[in-house]
């Protein structure tokens, strides 16, 4: 049968109490009562029951996404599965919340972040772009007792943290396969567009794609990233003016998660200038534009897969257990319209 904590009270020689106290990380606890009960846990493999754990605390686990402010629908569709997360968790003593900031300023980011104690939330993922500041006050976090999860979007160097998120360089060099394939033999340069260059997910996108583009398709030349900040009369500018300048563009990629402002730019302007388009996420816009032609093909990355899985990231890091690596493993998913055209059941999604 398994250990009981009363069998790992009379293994470790100490009270009931000093072992409710440092399985639940409660002060007044010495050192070496405390490397005792650590030392019988390991010798009488004992293994906490998180349920019955939760059941006798009558504790509930809060946990907080923390998303930006600006966005457009690929962000709808993460706040819209947080909801569907708390609604679903409310029974399972678990609150779950999102909160938007401004991530423009890293200083705003972690004066947030500081705001956060282990006496407000058990876990926190973050979705910010890398930065020193963010990255120190998430290693912060995490010394105050605070779960955190990159989310999305990760920071570089930062071991401390669990990330959510697909490989963003395989990401990237998935586009670059698909669009030198599409491309064909036919020369001519790749537009790139992203919202933000700062962002640790669009560098290495960008370094995943170019990793492709050079090595595979040497007829083919990836131009200069351009970065639109979110504003539609700069992303309608910059486009057209690249786009005027570079008359043999053959193709347009999009590394950041909201395409639908930069490609509505580029259909503006191109004329009659075939171009594929690869883009990622998938949101009402990118599999109305897939069914439409207008997109060659979407990088994707399941918003439901990646909401659910930081939050049991955050419940088993709470309950000092193990993960199921594989099961929060969010895939590279590639789309086109002839695969978004059924559901997984064989159904139409029209």
């Amino acid at each position: 049968m398994r250990p009981t904590t009363r069998d790992l009270a009379e293994a470790a020689g100490v009270s009931l109490a000093t072992v409710d106290r440092v399985l639940n990380e409660r002060p007044n606890v010495s050192n070496k009562a405390a490397k005792s009960v650590a030392e019988a846990i390991e010798r009488i493999g004992f293994v906490r029951n998180p349920a019955a754990v939760v059941l006798a605390r009558n504790k509930t686990y809060r946990f907080r996404f923390v998303l930006p402010t600006s966005g457009d629908q690929y962000l709808a569709e993460l706040i819209a599965r947080v909801a569907e997360a708390k609604e679903a968790l409310r029974a399972d003593s678990t609150e779950v919340e999102a909160a938007q900031i401004p991530m423009s300023d890293p200083h705003h980011v972690a004066k947030y972040l500081a705001g956060i104690d282990h006496d407000m939330m058990d876990g926190v993922a973050v979705m910010a772009p890398e930065s020193p500041q963010v990255r120190d006050a998430l290693v912060r976090l995490v010394e105050r007792g605070v779960k955190v999860v990159q989310f999305l979007s990760g920071q570089e160097h930062l071991e401390s943290a669990d990330y959510v998120g697909v490989d963003n360089f395989a990401a990237g060099a998935t586009a670059g396969k698909i669009a030198g394939r599409f491309v064909g033999a036919r020369r001519g340069k790749i537009m790139v567009v992203a919202e933000t260059m700062m962002a640790l997910d669009s560098i290495q996108r960008r370094l995943g794609f170019d990793s492709i583009i050079n090595a595979q398709f040497p007829h083919l030349e990836s131009l200069p990233s351009l970065e639109t900040y979110g504003d539609e009369k700069r992303a309608d500018l910059i486009i057209q003016r690249t786009l005027q300048h570079n008359p043999d563009t053959v193709a347009v990629y999009v590394l950041s998660s909201e395409a639908r402002m930069p490609l509505t730019a580029i259909w503006n302007t191109q004329g009659s200038l075939p171009l594929t388009v690869v883009a990622h996420e998938r949101t009402p816009f990118s599999e109305q534009a897939l069914m439409d032609e207008r997109i060659d093909a979407v990088i994707a990355q399941d918003p439901g897969h990646a909401v659910r899985s930081a939050v049991r990231i955050m419940r088993a890091r709470s309950d000092h257990r193990e993960l199921v690596a594989s099961q929060e493993r969010i895939r590279i998913e590639v789309l086109l319209k002839e695969n978004l055209q059924f559901d997984c059941s064989g159904g139409s999604r029209t």
